[in-house]
């Protein structure tokens, strides 16, 4: 048989266990890639994953590649597709278009693109064309535009591979199947049962969990339900190849089902136990599963230990975060006095809340369901992992005012009124800027900045390890606005956040934001020390989200920081008023062979160092300096020159204990940029930025220079709106270009 090249897709943080799955099922030249999985084989191996996989939504298969810089040359390209060899005139089909750091951004227009080269080729070719139906087509057709590179691909799947056949319906929010399948095997259950123990759910929904243990437990295979797949209607589908593979899956499920299950589902909903109910039953395990009434105070184990996994209810099925604790301090109470030597596993969107439950947590898996960010929490029920959650003595008056403020978000009515048009813009903004930063691999960024000039705060999201976060920042307002008025808008503004956002209070942070001099700029808002990580590309980076003002990640300098890496390869590199020192770990992970940061924080360069050995890029050729920039360039004997590129991105405004004067930028930029210039190579490179909305530099102090302004071309999309956020200039000694 003919070896051809597949690609099938999973959810994010998917992708080792599907490739496990994948081999175990006889693929070759299995690869695991960002949201999928790629292998090779045969069709029949094809058609085998669409049947067996548990954890894939779509299998692909690549029919061509091509280069494409423009949608004409989209067009052209596909047009020159043998088509024919994969549809006919008859068949239904819909075009999905995907981009990621192409200029072809537009998907619809894209997809539009492909379309009308499919049609005009059977025109051309047959004289004929076969229709376009978006909602239920035979065959979808999926086109991936990376930089200057598109990849044409056949879906095989038809509808996501999650969908199995037998969920009608669902809970509010239910689990995908697939992601279902993926935290019993992360927890462990093919192993629990392989060994004969049993698995409760004992707020079971309308029974994903169950449904798909028993079909793991029984070996069925998930696609067993499913009578159409995209296969079927390209031309030389097999359906004796096919039969062969449904023959044998339904021989191993009816040996599977014949097994003694020990499979339980609970909740005290009586309309999602019989959903649950219905979907067993179309699932084809009627009897394997049992599903009761039952509160969580009254579920009782079996007597073989085994596994208890559940996916708690939050948001609408709960009243407020009251409720929640409730919930979870009564699920750690049933498992340490009823279910001591079992496994549990716990799914949760609100992880903060684990706590309640008195157990130690063995493993923790960060997952997502949906574009919600969630952990999976492993516990062992043993005496040895329980303690007692720490309820605190009598609140200080910080914590008080916090819950009352906290109430008060909870009381604000978002039908209709600002918090409504607030609401809307921010779920707006999240599916164009959500789809952009997943494309470009962005797992922090601005979602919002004064755009409805009443609400004046900014909204960054912040992706911490899976768990999202919201930072938000007021603006102060302006003395006309009436201070109640503004309390108000603040309140519905964080209100409709939480709620756009689905984002416990817990995880949306408040500052303000006003206009500071001297130390105030960096001086701490409170002391919780508590540190997150965040990716930025391939780098990882530690930031505080409610200490300071600023996080410890400027997100404007995305663009200036990726400019530093392409012109850091073997470069002597200076960062001054270096902060966190994410500029030089951009510049050693480019190339730099030497770097040198500079700050008068001895906070600031302990946290640079943290963030350089955080991706193993520290070295004795890299050093930190805690230094007054502005009286350490007034010194070159002391300066290790020359440097070969400098980063200079100073504060607006800045004085301290430490310093020996002030700083205005402004005032003191002209003095800046000569001290850098006395310790640059001859061919080096400064990147100049500033921060201060009503800067300007003096050309005519610096005439003699070569400066480049790189202000638009660095500042990043999710900061368009705001385009005065940041300036930066590329200065060279050179009156041209080098």
């Amino acid at each position: 048989m003919e070896t051809l090249n597949f690609f099938a897709t999973t959810p994010l943080g998917l992708e080792t266990l599907l490739a496990d799955e994948i081999s175990g099922l006889g693929a070759k030249e299995v690869r695991a890639a960002r949201s999928g999985v790629a292998f090779s084989g045969s069709l029949e191996m094809a058609y085998r994953v669409c049947l067996w996989s548990r954890l894939a939504n779509r299998v692909l298969w690549p029919v061509a590649e091509f280069p494409v810089d423009s949608y004409e040359a989209l067009y052209e390209a596909s047009r020159g597709v043998n088509w024919s060899a994969f549809l006919d005139q008859e068949t239904l089909f819909a075009v999905d278009f995907v981009s990621n750091r192409s200029a072809l951004q537009h998907t619809l227009f894209g997809a539009q693109k492909v379309k009308d080269a499919i049609v005009d080729h059977f025109l051309a070719e047959h004289g004929g064309r076969p229709s376009v139906d978006v909602r239920d087509p035979d065959l979808r057709v999926s086109v991936y535009v990376e930089r200057d590179k598109g990849t044409v691909s056949l879906d095989l799947s038809g509808e996501s591979l999650h969908r199995r056949g037998y969920r009608l319906e669902g809970g509010k929010a239910p689990l995908k199947e697939n992601l279902a399948a993926a935290l019993l095997i992360r927890a462990g259950w093919p192993e629990i049962h392989a060994k004969g123990g049993s698995l409760l759910d004992p707020l079971c929904g309308s029974g994903t969990l169950p449904i798909e243990a028993a079909l793991m437990a029984s070996d069925t295979a998930p696609g067993l339900s499913r009578r159409w797949f995209g296969f079927m209607a390209i031309p030389g589908y097999n359906p004796n190849t096919w039969g062969s593979l449904i023959e044998e899956a339904q021989e191993r499920a009816a040996r599977g089902q014949m097994l003694d299950l020990k499979i339980r589902g609970s909740d005290l909903d009586h309309r999602a136990i019989s959903m649950a109910r219905a979907n067993l039953e179309r699932a084809g395990l009627k009897g394997l599963v049992e599903f009761k009434v039952e509160a969580l105070s009254d579920v009782e184990a079996d007597a073989a230990p085994g596994l208890l996994i559940t996916n708690p209810p939050y948001g609408e099925r709960l009243g407020d975060t009251d409720d929640l604790v409730d919930l979870y301090r009564s699920l750690g109470e049933v498992l340490k006095s009823r279910f001591e030597g079992f496994h549990a596993s716990v799914f949760t969107s609100v992880p903060e809340m684990a706590f309640k439950i008195g157990i130690r947590a063995q493993r923790q898996y960060s997952l997502h369901n949906g574009a919600l960010s969630c952990r999976l929490l492993n516990f062992e029920v043993v005496p040895g992992a329980y303690f007692i959650p720490h309820e605190g003595g009598p609140l200080s008056e910080e914590d008080l005012a916090k819950r009352r403020w906290a109430k008060r978000i909870r009381e604000v009515d978002l039908e209709g009124g600002g918090g409504a048009m607030v609401f809307n813009r921010l779920r707006k903004n999240l599916k164009n800027l959500g789809r952009w930063a997943r494309q470009n691999d962005i797992s922090c960024y601005r979602l919002y900045d004064a755009d409805l000039p009443e609400y004046a705060v900014a909204l960054d999201l912040y992706d911490c390890e899976g768990l999202l976060y919201g930072h938000v920042q007021e603006y102060a307002a302006p003395q006309t606005i009436d201070p109640k008025v503004a309390e108000r808008r603040l309140l519905e503004f964080m209100a409709a956040a939480g709620k756009a956002l689905d984002l416990p209070e817990e995880r949306l942070i408040l500052k303000v934001r006003k206009r500071q001099r001297g130390s105030e700029q960096y001086e701490k808002q409170a002391s919780k020390g508590r540190f997150h990580l965040v990716r930025e590309g391939s780098l990882k980076f530690r930031v505080n989200l409610e200490d300071y003002l600023d996080t410890g990640l400027f997100l404007d300098h995305r663009l200036t920081r990726e400019l530093i890496r392409s012109l850091a390869p073997n470069t002597r590199f200076l960062n001054l008023f270096a902060y966190t020192g994410t500029a030089t770990a951009y510049a050693v992970s480019g190339g730099a062979r030497s770097s040198l940061t500079v700050d008068l924080s001895s906070t600031y360069l302990e946290w640079a160092r943290a963030n350089l050995d955080l991706n193993g890029l520290g070295g004795e050729s890299h050093h930190f300096l805690k230094a007054d920039c502005l009286v350490w360039l007034e010194r070159p004997d002391q300066n290790a020159a020359p440097f070969d590129l400098i980063f200079l991105d100073p504060p607006t405004f800045s004085s301290s204990k430490s310093m020996e004067g002030t700083l205005d930028i402004q005032r003191d930029h002209v003095a800046l940029i000569r001290g850098c210039l006395r310790i640059l190579s001859p061919e080096g490179q400064l990147i100049f930025t500033c921060n201060q909305r009503k800067f300007r530099l003096d050309f005519e102090s610096l005439a003699d220079l070569y400066i480049e302004d790189i202000g638009k071309k660095t500042l990043p999309r999710d900061f368009e709106r705001n385009p005065r956020i940041h300036a930066g200039w590329l200065i060279r000694r050179a009156k041209t270009p080098a």
